[in-house]
């Protein structure tokens, strides 16, 4: 007991030196959003930095929050020629939450300009957003150098780490043909997606299957559309939603069009963990060429761990076969000399008695080379022939 007591006691102590360390230890600072100073401008005052969304968005700091709303930092700036300048940057988890909010506050109306990720402006005002920051920029004056100003901005703002900075990938199956600039929205909650003016209510999307929302606007032979996409975790909750949407809104056989409440028609289509809803004033004929342009294709990626078993190993096969080829080459080199071995041995110990016996030889000569033995001469004992026509 003593010596359980004489242990426990010294790693208790030790426990709690080494959180009371942890607690005292300094935390990582958040990085400031906006400098001191950028491209001649100069901050007048201090930045007003708050976690309140109130702050950034009065009005729509619900809709902020849903988006991922982390803090805000007001400053206004000026320049030696006597402009001034006015920054609201606001922050957010990451950068689906920030394109969401600059969605949000995009206007058709706006030009597109070439700032941070994606920018646009409209006479004085400036927004675009750059990673998980999105900054909405009010000039004293319009001049030609405040593009070029705020992409300096754009580049000393805080990068996110991580996965912070990647999109949604529901924007990639928006068809960019037929789009009309400034329109795609971007929804992740019911309160900024009750501001997309959405063919069905909100209860039929069913956010708390965490999916991501975008609707945009599409120009037809026939009229305007609207195209709005919702992307599910999963095919099954995908098909799970559309029967839901389709017994809520039976389609009309006779021309395959739902009604929602007598005020208008859309098309349902799914592909893959993707519903696809056209809407609008076009024809079912211009809808279903537009739901056409959105097809899901898997990227499936097999990462199977590999084993260099005696079966998958093939170069432990090749050099098995090398092996084998010198083993039965020795094999048969040994067996060509012991058995030429016993033959020697066997003829010097017992000669032409085992081996190479005479009367065992069965050998047809010729004999070509030899001159053939010549009979008993007939000269003198016979008498030559008498020539014809002598007597």
């Amino acid at each position: 007991m003593r010596l359980l007591r004489s242990i426990f006691v010294p790693v208790v102590l030790l426990c709690a030196a080494v959180f009371s360390q942890a607690q005292k230890a300094p935390t990582t600072p958040t990085p400031a959003i906006l400098p001191q100073s950028f491209a001649g401008w100069q901050l007048k005052g201090k930045l007003q930095i708050s976690a309140d969304a109130n702050l950034a968005d009065p009005v729509n700091a619900g809709i902020l929050k849903e988006y991922g709303f982390t803090d805000v930092a007001i400053g206004n700036y000026a320049r030696d020629d006597g402009r001034s300048l006015t920054l609201r940057a606001a922050r957010f988890t990451d950068a689906t939450g920030a394109f969401g909010a600059y969605t949000f506050y995009l206007q058709p109306d706006m030009t597109r300009e070439e700032i941070g990720d994606q920018g646009a402006s409209l006479g004085r005002r400036v927004l675009f957003y750059r990673g998980q920051i999105v900054v909405d920029a009010s000039f004293s004056a319009e001049s030609p150098m405040s593009g070029g100003e705020l992409r300096e901005l754009a580049g000393v703002l805080p990068p996110p780490t991580g996965n912070a900075g990647k999109l949604p990938p529901v924007l990639s199956f928006m068809p960019p043909r037929g789009y009309i600039s400034n329109t795609q929205k971007l929804a992740v909650g019911p309160a900024s997606f009750s501001a997309l003016a959405a063919p069905i209510s909100a209860d039929l999307v069913n956010f708390s299957a965490d999916p991501d929302v975008t609707m945009g606007r599409y120009t037809t032979p026939s009229g305007d559309a609207a195209l709005m996409l919702i992307y599910y975790p999963n095919s099954q909750l995908a098909a799970e939603q559309f029967r839901r949407i389709d017994g809520n809104h039976p389609a009309d056989n006779s021309k395959g069009i739902s009604e929602i409440d007598n005020t208008g028609q859309f098309l349902v289509k799914r592909t893959g963990p993707i519903l696809a809803i056209a809407s609008g004033e076009a024809s079912a004929n211009d809808m279903k060429s537009l739901l056409g342009q959105v097809n899901y294709e898997a990227n499936v990626t097999w990462s199977q761990r590999t084993f260099l078993d005696k079966n998958n190993d093939v170069g432990g096969l090749l050099v098995n076969i090398i092996l084998l080829c010198f083993i039965l080459g020795a094999m048969a080199i040994v067996a060509g000399v012991a058995f030429g071995g016993f033959r020697i041995l066997m003829k010097r110990w017992f000669p032409d008695r085992l081996f190479d016996r005479p009367e065992q030889m069965e050998i047809i000569a010729l004999h070509l080379t030899e001159t053939a033995p010549r009979g008993p001469s007939r000269i003198g004992t016979e008498e030559p022939p008498t020539p014809r026509g002598k007597a």
